[in-house]
């Protein structure tokens, strides 16, 4: 059963709580080349990071995606603790600047207010609460993912409508180059013998030799090649977009290969509404492709 077209860009968050701790995890991603994953993980957590960063790969192929986890602990069990190296450092340049500096001496509530002298810290939990806090996390985790993995396909699903208006547009314009008339070889010869005249009209050219160089012309003008693989490339995006999934790159491929057809017509245009035309597939593709890039 295929999946359906995603986008690369999405948010989600999912929050939870067991017996003395509540967490909060948010996942966001963007655009990226391939899988870009950034974790900032809540200190004590570093644990989880292996086993965060597997299921992110099993839910997302593409994107610069970042987790933040936060963890509160609840403040009842807190510690209050005296940093003796920090209060030592305090005491040690109290004493340098006795002499130097004319003020009364600090207070003791003064020098336990410095920052790190005193520092508050949580209390652990017991060893099954840390590992149910550790499991609630990782669930937490798992249900962000999927929230941000239906966000990123409600997008995608909204990115292939205006995808597929593109490649009917651009079928379209082919069908408008297929049936124009000054791929006609008559139409060739017609012109060549204009130029011919008003180049030289006192000049008599044998009638065999003006229809060599039409052929000529006409080899060299013909874009039935150019046609034929722009229709092909339109029926392997339609499929792509229906079949879903991570077909961004490929999709991105075919985009590259719609403009180079596109060039390659207007280059051996030898009319100027059929050039209008090629310009026309150009300005199509390239809003094709700026689609394609949001795509997994």
């Amino acid at each position: 059963m295929s999946q359906p077209l995603a986008s690369m860009t999405g948010y989600a968050r999912a929050a939870g709580s067991v017996p003395g701790a509540s967490f909060a995890c948010e996942v966001k991603s963007v655009n990226g080349r391939g899988l870009d994953i950034r974790l900032r993980l809540a200190p004590g957590f570093d644990a989880l990071e292996s086993d965060i960063r597997q299921r992110i790969g099993k839910q997302v192929s593409r994107g610069s995606l970042t987790l933040n986890l936060s963890v509160e602990r609840d403040g009842a069990g807190g510690d209050l603790l005296l940093n003796r190296q920090a209060l030592a450092t305090v005491l040690s340049a109290i004493d340098e600047l006795r002499g130097a500096v004319q003020a009364a001496p600090p207070s003791l509530d003064g020098i336990l207010g410095l920052k790190g002298v005193l520092e508050q810290r949580d209390r652990p939990l017991s060893p099954d609460a840390e590992e149910s806090l550790a499991a609630a996390i990782l669930d937490a985790t798992s249900r962000a993912l999927a929230d941000l993995v239906l966000a990123r396909r409600q997008e995608g699903s909204q990115i292939a409508a205006v995808l597929l208006e593109r490649l009917d547009e651009i079928e379209a314009l082919v069908q408008r180059a297929e049936a124009h008339p000054a791929r006609s070889r008559d139409i060739i010869l017609a012109k060549l013998r204009q130029q011919v005249a008003d180049i030289a009209a006192d000049i008599a050219i044998p009638e065999d030799r003006l229809v060599q160089e039409a052929l000529l012309l006409a080899t060299k003008a013909d874009i039935r090649e150019e046609l034929d693989r722009l229709t092909a490339h339109i029926a392997s995006a339609r499929q792509l977009i229906r079949g879903g999934g991570a077909v961004g790159r490929r999709l991105d491929f075919l985009a590259q290969e719609f403009n180079r057809e596109a060039n390659t017509l207007c280059s051996k245009s030898n009319a100027v509404e059929l050039t209008a035309i090629g310009l026309d597939l150009k300005a199509a593709i390239d809003q094709l492709r700026e689609q394609v890039q949001n795509i997994e």
